[in-house]
C-alpha cells in the first residue's frame, strides 16, 4: 500500500524506513527541504520512496483513499499541518497523528475532520528511535473502518508480542489511542523514577560503585519481577565511559531531568477521573524538584537530622531488599496505570480491552516487562487465568518481599535519601488495605470551617454539626 509521511525527525524517518522494509510505497514531506533531500539521498534509486516540495505535490503523489501519517510536534504544529492539508484532501482520506498529542486535542480534530469526510486515527507510538525502525508498540484509536485500511501495514511494522502476535490492536474510538499512550508514558515516568531511587540507595546508603551497579542491573534485566527494557538500558548506562574525562559518563551528567508533558497530562487526567496514581505523581514531582537547581545549590536548603546508628545491610542483603522494593513498586505502578485506563474507558465509553493493552505493551515499547504478561492474564477474558493471575499479584505483594520494601524505604529515609516514588507506592498499598483512613478527621475539619457536611457510619444521608466558635482570625 501507499503511505504518506509528514515530518522526518528521528521517529518519522525511522517509521518511513520501517514501512519501506515491509513493502509500502512511501511519499514524504518535511517543512525543511534540505532535510527531505538528504533523507532521500540515503536510499538507493530503486527504493519505493518519493519526496515533495509542497503539500500539494505531496498529496498528488498518493493515490486516494490516502493514508497520511503526521509525525510533527504535538500541539499547534499538528493543527497547522491539518489546516494546510484539508483543502487538498478528498472524502475517505485518512489522517493518522503519530505524535504524543493530548487525547482531547485528538477528539477535537476528529470532530472537525469528520465534517469534511476525512477519517482520523490517533496513533500512540512507543519504542524510541530503535523501536520505530525495528518494530514499535502501536496504539491506534479512532475510526475503526479507517484503521482496517492500514491494519496490514501497521501489523507488519509492529513489534512481536512474544506469543505469536504483533504489538498493535485497534483500541477504541476518538482519543482512546492517544490516552493509552499518555498513560503508557505516565507509567514510564514512574518506572524510571523507581529505578533512579534504587540507584540512589545503592550509591548513598551502600556506597556502591558504578561497576557494582552495572553488574546488578544486568543481572536484573531479564528477571520476572524487575526486568524489562528500562533495566536493560540502565545496566548499559553504568558501563559507558566519557570520552572527555575518561571516567564514567553517568557521573558527568547533570542531575536535572526534563519532561515533555505526557507525565503531567497523566496526573491531570487522574485528578479529573478521580483515580489515585501516587507513584506517577511522585515521579512527575521529582523531575520538577530536580530542576530547582538554585534552591538546591544554595547549600543544604533544609537542615538534616539523620539516624547515623541505623546499620547498613551487607551488600547481598541490601541488594535483596532493594530488589523487592523496586519490584513491588513497579508492580504497583502498572496497577495504577491500568486502573486509570479502566476508569477513563468506563466514563468515555471506549470499551478498552485491558488485556489487549497489556499485550501490545509486551514488546517494542519503553515499558515492556515480564510483569506485563501477568497483567495480560489478569485483565484478559479467560476467567480462570484472570483469577490465578490476580492471586499471583496479591501473593507478590505479601510476606518477606513487603517487609523488605519497608526496610528499603526506612534505610533511605533514615539517611536523608529521598525516595518519593518508592514510599508513595508503599503508602498506596497501605491505604488500600486499611480498614479505616484518617480522612474522617479531614471531613470533620471541612465541616467545622466550611459547613461542608459529612456522612455518618451506618447511617444514610448528609449531616452537619455546630462545632464551636474557634475562628481563623
Amino acid at each position: 500500500m501507499q503511505l504518506g509521511v509528514i515530518g522526518l525527525g528521528t521517529m518519522g524517518a525511522n517509521l518511513v524506513r520501517n514501512a519501506l522494509a515491509h513493502g509500502a510505497e512511501v511519499s514524504v514531506f518535511n517543512r525543511t527541504q534540505k532535510t527531505t533531500d538528504e533523507f532521500l539521498q540515503s536510499f538507493p534509486k530503486e527504493a519505493k520512496i518519493q519526496g515533495s516540495k509542497s503539500y500539494k505535490e505531496f498529496v498528488q503523489l498518493i493515490r486516494p483513499p490516502r493514508a497520511i501519517l503526521l509525525m510533527v510536534k504535538a500541539g499547534e504544529a499538528v493543527d497547522a499541518v491539518i489546516e494546510e492539508l484539508v483543502p487538498l484532501l478528498q472524502k475517505g482520506d485518512l489522517l493518522i497523528d503519530g505524535g504524543n498529542s493530548h487525547y482531547r486535542d485528538t477528539e477535537r480534530r476528529t470532530a472537525a475532520l469528520k465534517e469534511h469526510g476525512i477519517a482520523t486515527l490517533g496513533l500512540g507510538v512507543s519504542g524510541g528511535e530503535e523501536g520505530a525502525l525495528k518494530g514499535p508498540s502501536l496504539m491506534p484509536g479512532g475510526d475503526e473502518r479507517a484503521y482496517r485500511m492500514v491494519e496490514p501495514l501497521l501489523t507488519a511494522m509492529a513489534a512481536q508480542d512474544g506469543v505469536g502476535g504483533k504489538c498493535v490492536a485497534y483500541l477504541g474510538p476518538e482519543g482512546s489511542g492517544h490516552f493509552v499512550k499518555m498513560v503508557h508514558n505516565g507509567i514510564e515516568y514512574g518506572l524510571m523514577q523507581l529505578i533512579a531511587e534504587s540507584y540512589d540507595i545503592f550509591r548513598r546508603v551502600g556506597g556502591w560503585t558504578n561497576a557494582q551497579l552495572a553488574e546488578t542491573y544486568r543481572t536484573w534485566s531479564t528477571a520476572e519481577d524487575v526486568g524489562g527494557f528500562l533495566m536493560e538500558i540502565t545496566a548499559e548506562i553504568f558501563t559507558q565511559k566519557d570520552e572527555k574525562s575518561g571516567g564514567d559518563l553517568i557521573d558527568t551528567i547533570v542531575d536535572r531531568a526534563g519532561q515533555k508533558g505526557t507525565g503531567k497530562w497523566t496526573t491531570q487526567a487522574a485528578h479529573d477521573y478521580g483515580v489515585a496514581i501516587p507513584t506517577i505523581n511522585a515521579a512527575v514531582d521529582a523531575r520538577i524538584l530536580s530542576g530547582s537547581q538554585e534552591e538546591r545549590a544554595s547549600g543544604k536548603y533544609f537542615p538534616a537530622a539523620l539516624d547515623e546508628q541505623d546499620p547498613v545491610p551487607p551488600p547481598e542483603k541490601l541488594r535483596s531488599i532493594v530488589r523487592h522494593a523496586l519490584g513491588l513498586s513497579q508492580l504497583v505502578t502498572y496497577i495504577q496505570g491500568f486502573r486509570l485506563l479502566a476508569r477513563a474507558s468506563e466514563e468515555e465509553q471506549w470499551n478498552l480491552a485491558m488485556g489487549q493493552v497489556a499485550r501490545i505493551w509486551c514488546g517494542g515499547c519503553i515499558i515492556r516487562s515480564p510483569l506485563l504478561e501477568l497483567f495480560q492474564a489478569a485483565l484478559g477474558e479467560d476467567q480462570r487465568s484472570a483469577k490465578a493471575a490476580k492471586e499471583s499479584i496479591l501473593a507478590k505483594l505479601s510476606g518477606t518481599a513487603q517487609l523488605d520494601w519497608r526496610r528499603a524505604v526506612t534505610h533511605a529515609q533514615s539517611r536523608g535519601v529521598p525516595v518519593p516514588a518508592l514510599s508513595a507506592s508503599l503508602a498506596y498499598v497501605d491505604a488500600l488495605r486499611a480498614d479505616r483512613l484518617p480522612q474522617n478527621l479531614i471531613q470533620a475539619q471541612r465541616d467545622f470551617f466550611g459547613a461542608h457536611g459529612y456522612e455518618r457510619r451506618g447511617t444514610e444521608g448528609q449531616f452537619h454539626t455546630q462545632w464551636g466558635d474557634v475562628t481563623p482570625a
